[in-house]
């Protein structure tokens, strides 16, 4: 079916106005922090000496071999996604891996679908500037981009080489055209315009900034920008130029929310990241969340912009989300966190955490081979490829 999307500007969720601009860096912003005292910067010389240096903390794994080279039963399963065809009444979203979800808004009264959102589409082999350096996936996709069904709107949380891949997003703009518009938080659209796309299919905001998207011939969609604790650059000239966010999304009764790559509490820092408790008033109860598990090792260079599985399920509950998907694991390896990080650890602490509290809900590569229970409030894991509907 084809289909337009018009965008319409809504009234600011900020619940807090005045402080509407702290994480702006001059007037219009050049570039942007994170306002709170959750954050603490991180050292580019520190990053290097982690990765090359001789750190105590060292404690590379191997990624998980079968025999023969084939793939370990270990990491996560793969499957081919069959999209929820047969749930059209509800809520789905399908891992693509890493960050990236293909989200279907239920499907509004005598529609034959809802709104299609892709978050972070990242398709390439590697995450980095070039295809021959570089974060490798060792985790395949469940599909090609021109396998995804057609795609109305693409949402992207910030300009890091895993969330946001250009070879990706150019293909599903020249699959798409006009029929194609893509949410960017603020400073973002620039880029858009120079590499993939005319300036009227992007919509670029700030945190709190809120609109709707009219699909036609589907229905409708309200996309809010949210923060973040996190950073941007693509290069190492343009640190923090551009904005980074969380996206909540509202359709037909339901509500999702998408984390991107969020810290939650800096080591040695004196609270939380006031924002998901604000996100959670704003918003009242989200249907589903995704929530970022990996990649967060060491902790004290870490923990400023990346969660582990125990600080994500804090973000679970201040949300006030019902059911959260781990995210950002099982993929590829971060720069710095392969050294530390054994890629098994994300997806066994996730359970571990929620099991103390009575949230685990099953799923994925812990699940034992049980599906998900979506009948009760918590937290679980999928396979990539797997539908989740609620």
């Amino acid at each position: 079916m084809a289909s337009t999307v018009v965008v319409i500007p809504l009234e600011s969720r900020n619940p807090e106005p005045s402080s509407g601009k702290d994480h702006h860096v001059g007037d219009p912003p050049t570039s942007f922090k994170n306002p709170w005292p959750s954050f603490k910067d991180i050292n580019l010389f520190s990053a290097f000496n982690l990765k090359f240096g001789n750190n105590s903390e060292k404690d590379f794994r191997p990624v998980p071999e079968g025999p023969n080279g084939t793939r370990s039963e270990e990491l996560v399963k793969v499957r081919t996604p069959d999209w929820g065809v047969d749930k059209k009444e509800r809520l789905r979203a399908t891992w693509i891996g890493h960050a990236s979800f293909f989200v279907q808004t239920p499907a509004a009264q005598g529609a034959e679908r809802g709104i299609r959102v892709l978050f972070d589409p990242v398709f390439s082999e590697r995450t980095s500037p070039v295809g021959w350096l570089g974060p490798k996936r060792y985790t395949p996709t469940p599909c090609r981009v021109d396998e995804l069904p057609d795609v109305d709107i693409v949402c992207i949380s910030h300009s890091h080489y895993d969330h946001l891949d250009y070879y990706a997003v150019l293909d599903l703009y020249k699959r798409g055209k006009e029929k194609i518009h893509f949410f960017v938080p603020l400073n973002n659209k620039a880029w858009f315009v120079k590499h993939i796309c005319p300036p009227e299919n992007v919509t670029e905001l700030d945190w709190w900034d809120s609109c709707q998207a009219d699909v036609e011939g589907v229905g409708s969609v309200r996309l809010t920008c949210t923060p973040s604790q996190h950073a941007s650059a693509r290069s190492g000239w343009d640190k923090d130029r551009t904005l980074w966010s969380s996206w909540a999304l509202e359709a037909n009764g339901k509500k999702l929310y998408f984390s991107g790559d969020t810290g939650y509490q800096a080591v040695d820092t004196p609270s939380p990241c006031p924002a998901f408790v604000q996100i959670g008033k704003a918003f009242g109860a989200f249907d589903l969340a995704m929530l970022p598990i990996g990649l967060f090792k060491p902790p004290n260079f870490m923990a400023a912009v990346h969660s582990g599985p125990e600080q994500s399920l804090n973000i679970h509950k201040e949300i006030n989300s019902k059911l959260s998907i781990g995210m950002h694991y099982g993929t590829v390896r971060g720069g710095i966190s392969a050294q530390y990080e054994d890629v098994l650890e994300p997806p066994r602490r996730w359970r571990d955490a929620a099991e103390k509290e009575g949230l685990w809900r099953g799923g994925g590569i812990e699940g034992r081979g049980q599906p998900i229970d979506i009948t009760k409030p918590g937290v679980c894991l999928c396979d990539i490829g797997e539908t989740v509907a609620v």
